[in-house]
């Protein structure tokens, strides 16, 4: 039997005892880059398969496969050991098979239940889709409100909402692609015990996408890692630990302590203290305790929609050399800091203060202008134009460095990128690419490159390992290391507890937009962290 868009050969329906998904020699190639090369993958029913790699090692694009987003140039495809042919993801959705994304597919325009409905077919009961909305957000641990607007919600929250759009259509494969580089690590670890669970109980095959060790360990059966578009390992999970699975993603030995940033390892290992101990040994020699504050944040009220308080009336300061942490639930102010200090808004109440000059609020250009360098928190949004090449990327913000008479200098763009690109050790084909041609973490480093070739005396770094893999984060938090070794004011705001503890001099928590607590790094915990998230007041 054959149509437009599956085929099925042999005689029969589906295999029972078959296994829910196999692929055999799948290969794709975009150009001269080869991004999966003679892959193979079998997925069981009833159990979760982790697919692990670093940015760029062909992951997404072997489930872009899967789901009919790109057509292989060579393999098979089984499902339910009988042979397909998936041209599109509606051929995939016949099939069972559903996708949540790692990049969101949201309309902001539009409500999260409307968001949720997108795509079905007949007539639709508003009444019908919220109830379910509301039912899976409970049985997941993903509550949100339906009818809130989908601009106005948090990264968070947004993927929450392709999460529940995905398990909507009831598929019995599943693929998480990336699906909590935004959730907090307690709606995370909710979301992977009820997935078990429902797993187990309904016998679905799920893949979870993933290049966090510890996410990967706790939540899935077996692991499948990757490396440059080719299959390098395949292990039970039973069978496998943290510090190999990271030599097999990379090809070589990593520090784990930057990733325990990311996934929450409490154990240093000699190699990781001895490393710390190298970088203590660069701090600068001033005190940071009698040098003037560089930044100074002083009573600033920002207000949101219908009054509503999102930043109120908070004080902070910081010192040059000083990596001062900032930790909260996420959706509780810190992207307003973030978007203020970007002058993306303007405050209400308040004044920031960069080397005893106050800076105009909301003010394009001002707070850069000022010495305020920014890694914003969604660097797709934000932070780079896809579109665009890396060299203009790295010069987006300060063309006139290359420019004579105002008009940009084709030669000095290549070689001052290219210098750029070498320092930063930005894996690309050259100045000239494309950047939505670079893995996730280069295309951060051409972020912090481009903001530290500014030479801020403030840098504020917002979920700057958000969705990167272990070695991209070893890079990152060993950069801001060294930025801060070389003087310069470093405000870290992220959702990672763990990274908070490990980079921070100072660490302040807010809640509900209000600083509610300081800790000084040896006083700090995730237990006295955890109180005070919580809206304890310390």
């Amino acid at each position: 039997m054959t149509d437009a868009t599956t085929e099925m050969t042999g005689a029969g329906g589906p295999d029972p005892s078959a296994p829910a998904v196999e692929l055999a020699g799948i290969t794709k190639r975009f150009g001269g880059i080869v991004a999966c090369d003679q892959v193979d993958l079998t997925l069981h029913r009833g159990r979760v398969h982790g697919i692990l790699g670093e940015n760029g090692a062909g992951k997404s694009t072997l489930m872009k496969v899967l789901i009919g987003l790109v057509l292989p140039d060579a393999g098979s495809i089984r499902i339910d050991g009988q042979p397909r042919t998936i041209h599109d993801p509606l051929a995939a959705a016949a099939l069972g098979i559903a996708m949540v994304h790692q990049h969101f597919s949201l309309v902001d325009q539009l409500t999260v239940w409307e968001n949720v409905a997108l795509g079905e077919e007949g007539r639709l009961k508003s009444a019908g889709v919220r109830d379910r909305v509301a039912a899976i957000s409970r049985q997941y641990g993903l509550e949100i409100d339906p009818d809130a607007r989908v601009g106005d919600l948090t990264a968070g929250l947004r993927q929450r909402v392709e999460i529940i759009k995905c398990l909507r259509r009831d598929p019995h494969i599943l693929v998480f692609d990336e699906p909590t580089s935004v959730l907090t690590p307690e709606e995370s670890e909710q979301l992977f015990g009820t997935l078990r669970e429902v797993v187990a109980a309904e016998d679905r095959a799920v893949v979870l996408v993933s290049h966090k060790l510890d996410e990967v360990l706790h939540a899935t059966d077996e692991i499948t890692i990757m490396r440059q578009g080719r299959v390098v390992d395949r292990r039970p999970t039973s069978d496998a630990d943290a510090r190999s699975l990271a030599r097999a993603m990379v090809g070589r030995e990593v520090s784990l302590r930057s990733e325990r940033a990311a996934f929450g390892l409490a154990e240093i290992e000699e190699a990781d203290r001895e490393r710390e101990a190298e970088l203590q040994d660069q701090q600068p020699a001033q005190s940071l305790d009698t040098d003037g504050p560089v930044l100074r944040i002083e009573g600033v009220t920002v207000q949101g929609r219908g009054g509503a308080r999102l930043l109120d009336d908070i004080s902070l300061d910081l010192r040059a050399g000083e990596i001062v942490g900032v930790a909260g639930v996420e959706g509780n102010g810190q992207r307003v800091l973030g978007d203020l200090l970007s002058s993306l808004i303007p405050l209400d109440a308040g004044r920031v203060v960069v080397n005893d000059s106050e800076v105009r609020s909301g003010a394009p250009g001002a707070m850069a202008k000022a010495g305020i360098g920014v890694i914003p928190e969604d660097r797709h949004d934000s932070g780079v134009v896809l579109d665009m090449t890396v060299a203009e990327n790295l010069l987006l913000v300060d063309p006139h460095r290359v420019a004579r008479h105002g008009v940009m200098d084709k030669g000095q763009v290549i070689e001052t990128a290219q210098q750029m690109i070498e320092e930063f050790d930005i894996g690309c084909s050259g100045p000239d690419a494309p950047l939505w041609s670079l893995s996730g973490g280069n295309q951060q480093r051409v972020v912090l490159a481009r903001e530290l070739a500014a030479e801020p005396d403030v840098l504020v770094a917002a979920q700057p390992t958000r969705g990167l893999d272990v070695g991209a984060i070893e890079y990152m938090t060993d950069r801001l290391r060294r930025t801060a070794v070389d003087g310069v004011a470093v405000l870290l705001i992220s959702s990672e507890l763990e990274e908070i503890l490990d980079l921070s001099d100072r660490i302040v928590v807010m809640s509900r937009g209000r600083i509610v607590g300081e800790l000084s790094h040896d006083d700090a915990n995730l237990e006295t962290l955890g109180l005070l998230m919580g809206g304890s007041e310390g």
